[in-house]
């Protein structure tokens, strides 16, 4: 089993008499691309802010790469690059005036000679798409360049782990794959994504593991191919599907239009039962529910659980 790179137990943040984050354990492990889901105000800012040691928690415990936060962070969040509730940018400089400006205040100070830094900051605007714009005063950037500009300050340290909250905010549908299929590749490469966001389609895109935070806290987490594994079921689309449920009765558990959700043993016998009985089979396949209807059944259940406890 690989090494957990975040760890939480029982995290929680009040704020008053307003409980942000309830009782988190979040199971990061080295090599994911860990999709952290939930609604706007669900807590998800407030958890990864407290991951970096930017918010103290109320209770509970919070690891990153092995060491207690936020206790040990002048020692970690030099190995992590970090995107939280948009970047800071100063108006007047440029983006490559920023990033010179991001690495000298970093945790660790300077890293290399004045060479090293320069080279190393014209690869990350290029990585990310600014390399031709990157002289420009950020004043004058759009909402997906501050983004992209604040990617390329999560990457200035080559991290081990990337901490991301809504990293696509602003782009546009050619800027957010451009993004996915960077952090794609910096995955391959060995680095730990963590991305926090309210998109469903963006997760289940790029994502191995998923966790989703309603209303601070977590109800689901798991290999997102476990929760799109087979559910037992047999998805059947057919031209005649008022006789193709006539003829298998109480198998039929589901009925959308042509489209019948079908509990069947042998899908080869399934098949040949249509067939001879002059229905045409269109599409006979596992069927596999989708990350919405996955999200949308924990929240449920989360929900009915908060009202019998209240």
């Amino acid at each position: 089993m690989t090494e957990p790179v975040i760890r939480t137990a029982g995290l929680t943040k009040r704020f008053g008499r307003v409980t942000a984050v309830d009782g988190v354990d979040l199971d990061v492990r080295e090599g994911d691309v860990y999709g952290f889901l939930g609604a706007n105000g669900s807590g998800k800012t407030t958890t990864v802010r407290m991951l970096l040691g930017l918010v103290l928690a109320t209770r509970g415990e919070a690891e990153v790469l092995g060491r207690p936060m936020p206790r040990h962070r002048q020692e970690v969040l030099p190995q992590v690059g970090a995107l939280v509730e948009g970047p800071g940018a100063y108006e007047s400089m440029s983006g490559r005036a920023n990033l010179r400006l991001f690495d000298a205040m970093g945790s660790a100070g300077p890293a290399g000679g004045r060479r090293t830094r320069e080279r190393r900051i014209g690869e990350v605007l290029e990585r990310v798409g600014l390399g031709g714009i990157d002289r420009r005063p950020v004043k004058a950037y759009s909402l997906g360049m501050r983004q992209r500009l604040g990617l390329a300050s999560a990457l200035l340290r080559s991290p081990r782990l990337l901490v991301l909250d809504e990293p696509t905010n602003g782009l546009d549908p050619q800027g957010i794959h451009e993004i996915r299929e960077l952090l794609l590749e910096l995955n391959r490469g060995g680095v730990t994504v963590f991305l926090s966001s309210h998109l469903l389609a963006e997760i289940e895109q790029m994502c191995t593991r998923v966790g989703v935070l309603d209303r601070g806290r977590l109800v689901l987490q798991d290999d997102l191919a476990a929760l799109q594994g087979p559910t037992g079921r047999t998805e059947v689309v057919t031209d005649d599907p008022g006789r193709a449920a006539s003829l298998l009765g109480d198998a039929v558990e589901g009925r959308d239009g042509d489209r019948l959700l079908v509990r069947a043993d042998d899908t080869g016998t399934l098949n040949r039962r249509l067939v001879e009985a002059g229905c045409r089979v269109t599409l006979l396949a596992p069927e596999r529910r989708t990350l919405e209807q996955v999200v949308l059944a924990a929240s449920a259940g989360a929900g009915d659980r908060r009202e019998r406890a209240s």
